[in-house]
Order: C-alpha cells, then structure tokens, then sequence
C-alpha cells in the first residue's frame, strides 16, 4: 500500500477528534442533536483549520444508516464511503477551477431529484468566492428555496467577497487559527500513534511554523520526519526551516543593549554560517521583544513561549529602557516588512540593527554610554544670569478683560473673537471693545451675539458692544499670552544654550541648536 501523508491519514473522522474549533463544534451538534438544520451552512477560516474536515463529518452525520445524530457510527457503508470520497450523494465542487456560469447551472440540474443513495443530497463547495457574479446569481434561488432534501455546505478562506445575498441565507462559522501550543500538543499526539520519537522543542519550531494551520503543521512534520531519518530532532528541524538556535537571538539582543556595533555584527556573523532565514530571525527578535515590553509592565507576565526562559526576559527587561524596547520593536517591525526589498538579506538585516543603534532613545543626562560616544570632560557649569520671571503657561493675562475672558463658556472662534478684543471702557450697559487688526473675520456670523450673550450672563446684567477700529494700544489676551510665551521660550532658550552637557555635544560633533525647535515643556 502506498504512503498515505499524516494530514490525510489522520485527518478526524469525527466532531470529537477535531482540533480546537469547540465554538464551531458545539453549535453543529447542538443543531444535529436537535433536529434543527438549517440548509445552508458557510464555514470560513484561513487554510488548513478544518474547514472541509467539519463540512464532511456533517455530511456524514447527515447520512448516517443509524440515523441523524452528532456522533456518525462511521462502519455503516455511507459512513465509509464519504471517508472514502466516493459517495455518491455528496457532491464535492472546487469552485476555482468552476467559476462559470454554465458549470454551475450543470451543477445544480440535479438538485430536484432525491437522493440515490443517502438520506440527504450534499453539495460541498470548497473556496466559493472564486465563483462569479452570474455564478452566484444562478446558486441564489436554489438557495433561497431549496428541496427538503438538500444541504449546501459552502467553505471558503474569503467570505468578503460573497455577496450579502449568499451570505444572508446561510449560517455562517467563523473558524479559528490555532495557536502553537494547541497544535505542538496534536502533532505529538500524531507522532505517539506512529511510534516516531520526539523532541517537545521540535514540534513546538514545527507548530510556529505551521503559521495556525494544522494541515501545514501535519505537512511540515512530515518532511521533518524525512529530514530526520524517522526522528524528528530540533537541531535536523532547525536546519530543515532554516531557522537558528534562539541563543543567537538573545545574544544579538545583548549585544543590542549594551550599544556595542561591533559585538552586534559579529552575532550576525555567526548566525549567517548557518544560513538562517533572516525574515525568520526578525520574528523571533519580535516576539523577544514583546515578552520583554510586557515583563517591564508586568514582572512575570511574560511566561515562557520557548525564546527565553523567564529568567532571561526579565535580565534583558532590566537591560533596556521600556523606550529603548518599544522602538526596537516598531523599527524590527517596519524592518520586516522592508527587509525584500534589500539587495542581500544580511546586508538588509545588519541595517535593521544598525538603525536601532543610532535611533535608540538618548536620556536627559546623557550618561547612557550606548547612546552616544562619550562627551568630554568639562568643568562645573558657568552661572548663569536668571531670567527676568515668567508668568506661567495658560494662565490669564494680567489684566481685566483677560479675567472676564478665562471666565466666559466660549470656545472655538467665537472665544477667539473675545482674544483678540482689547477692552476700551465699560460704561453702563455699553462695553467698548478694539479687535486687533487683521481679526475682523472673527465678527462674521454669530459670533458677536454668542459674545454679548455671554458677557450677559457673565455680569448679570444686558450689554451692548460696540467696536472700535485702529489701533489704541491696548494689548489683547491673545497678544499677551504671544508676549509672555516669548519671554519663556527666550529663558528655554538660554537654559539649554548654558547647559554643560549640551555644549559638550555642540563642540564634539559640530552640532548646533536650532531656535526654532525649542519649545518649553509646559506650553
């Protein structure tokens, strides 16, 4: 008898032997227990999850000689033969390959007739997106209305790009990727009923790869076990993937904290004897670094997934700063995605590298030496003049109308009317105002009548405004708050520029400051 692969041969035969998926299982045996069928079921989910798996053990379910239930008896010869792939009432279609419209009226020619053999006529279509529009038109009213003996079971890895029409009369599944300890746990299983020794970090290398896909998993697992000689052993499926000991990782992530260029591409230099995939390297490098975030957040939250032990993470969190780790991460990130487009994947990845060496957050004092080359020496910081005092950011001007101002419910333009107005006299009910030149748009719509309400309910009292043109002098509160974030800026200013560390590194690397940039902290 010829090889059978493992994804065949132990491809589950019943809803108890799936892999994950319960959301899924349960609903169907709910319904097949019940007498609750619905006609049209779409089961949707990336490739290799068990899609067609779960639409064939309800086929079986469906035609059972034991009758309708959630547990086929698998012996009885409709049982066997949809095992087999050979019964004739269910009709399995690859819609990508009978996209046309004529293939599908030819295919549902027959849905009026009963069933040869089975209690139900199943028509199982696997990746029924790739059906076109007219398709779907001719698939539509069977659908809507079919005879009490059909079952359509739809699977497809692309449910956007059915129609809401198909969609709305079909119960849709949602099937999920597994994650890799679900599937290293399964292809152990797998390995035990064929007697095929093991090693747990093997299958756990495999299941990372299968990618939340147990057929690629079944299929990777196959191949290792050629590789290997009929054992699957770490070190033969590291080579098999192109993978590389995650020793190497932590040490290139050592050499990374430490700022040292030259002890980082000696790491790659050793990692490329083995020819690694570098793609490969930056995923196990991100998801280093996203254990080693969540230890800096939450000590001991991080776990161990097979990188680093726990022990390792939390050395490493303490190693780097939480800023240090999050642009590691965001620059291995976008690197990943870049690294195609290089000319040689190692000269590409050594630029990820070198990118998080000169981009790495520097601290205030400078004192990180992997941040930056040492500054020289200097002496203690010369005094320096105190500034004239500032007022304080965001405060209100010093001044009446700067008060009335904080304290009326304006916002948006029409609290910029009231800014940039200089309060000439009140007398009465009539408060003089000057709108600073070039405000006068400010005046237009509603925005005086907001502004008189407002000084209403501001002095109790029914007030007229009346506006003056020119310029008198007077200085308005968005004048004065302009005037007093200058005079800060100007002490900003001479702060930085006195700074020892600074000039330090004005002097070293020819650097120089620009005035523009500097912005006081609590503007």
């Amino acid at each position: 008898m010829s090889y059978q692969v493992l994804a065949r041969k132990w491809r589950p035969r019943t809803f108890q032997e799936l892999v994950g998926q319960e959301h899924v299982v349960r609903a169907l045996v709910n319904a097949l227990d019940n007498d609750r069928l619905h006609h049209a079921f779409l089961f949707t989910g990336t490739r290799g999850v068990g899609k067609t798996t779960i639409a064939r053990i309800l086929a079986k379910a469906l035609n059972c000689e034991q009758g309708v239930s959630s547990t086929p008896c698998g012996v009885c010869a409709a049982c066997r033969e949809i095992d087999e792939g050979r019964f004739v009432d269910l009709i399995e279609v690859d819609a990508a390959s009978r996209t046309g419209v004529d293939d599908t009226r030819e295919l549902l020619e027959n849905v009026p007739y009963a069933p040869a053999r089975g209690r139900y006529k199943v028509y199982l279509i696997d990746e029924v997106h790739m059906f076109s529009r007219s398709s779907f038109n001719a698939l539509l009213k069977t659908l809507e209305e079919p005879p009490p003996h059909i079952k359509f079971l739809l699977a497809t890895t692309d449910p956007q790009k059915l129609p809401v029409t198909v969609l709305s009369r079909c119960l849709q599944f949602n099937l999920r990727r597994l994650s890799p300890a679900l599937i290293s746990q399964h292809l152990d299983a797998v390995l035990e009923r064929e007697a095929i020794a093991r090693e747990p970090a093997a299958l756990t290398l495999l299941a990372q790869a299968g990618d939340g896909s147990v057929r690629d998993a079944l299929s990777l697992l196959d191949q290792a076990i050629a590789f290997g000689g009929g054992r699957v052993a770490l070190e033969d499926v590291r080579n098999m993937l192109g993978a590389i000991d995650h020793r190497h990782v932590v040490e290139l992530l050592e050499a990374l904290a430490a700022g040292d260029p030259g002890a980082v591409l000696q790491r790659v230099a050793d990692m490329d004897r083995a020819a690694p995939d570098y793609q490969a390297v930056l995923a196990d490098l991100i998801s280093l670094l996203q254990r080693i975030a969540l230890a800096q957040v939450v000590p001991g939250a991080a776990g161990d997934s097979g990188l680093a032990d726990p022990e390792t993470v939390q050395r490493l969190a303490s190693a780097l700063t939480p800023e240090e780790t999050q642009l590691f991460y965001q620059i291995a990130l976008i690197g990943r995605r870049d690294l195609p487009l290089s000319p040689e994947p190692r000269g590409g990845f050594e630029m990820i590298l070198l990118r998080m060496l000169c981009f790495r957050p520097v601290t205030e004092t400078v004192s990180r030496q992997v941040s930056v080359p040492a500054a020289p020496r200097v002496g203690p910081a010369p005094p320096v003049t105190a500034p004239a005092a500032v007022p304080p950011a965001g405060g209100a001007p010093d001044s009446e109308w700067g008060s009335v101002v904080a304290a009326l419910e304006l916002n948006g333009r029409f609290k910029q009317l009231a800014m940039n107005c200089a309060l000439l006299g009140r007398e009465g009910d009539v408060v003089r105002l000057q709108l600073a030149p070039g405000h006068e748009l400010l005046r237009a719509g509603q925005a005086e009548e907001r502004l008189r309400l407002a000084l209403e309910k501001h002095y109790g009292q029914p007030v007229r405004l009346h506006f003056q043109a020119g310029d008198s002098g007077a200085a308005s509160p968005a004048r004065q708050q302009a005037e007093q974030q200058a005079v800060r800026r100007e002490a900003a200013a001479a702060s930085i520029n006195s700074d020892p560390n600074v000039r330090a590194l004005c002097e070293t690397f020819n650097a120089r400051i620009r005035p523009e940039s500097i912005t006081p902290v609590d503007d």
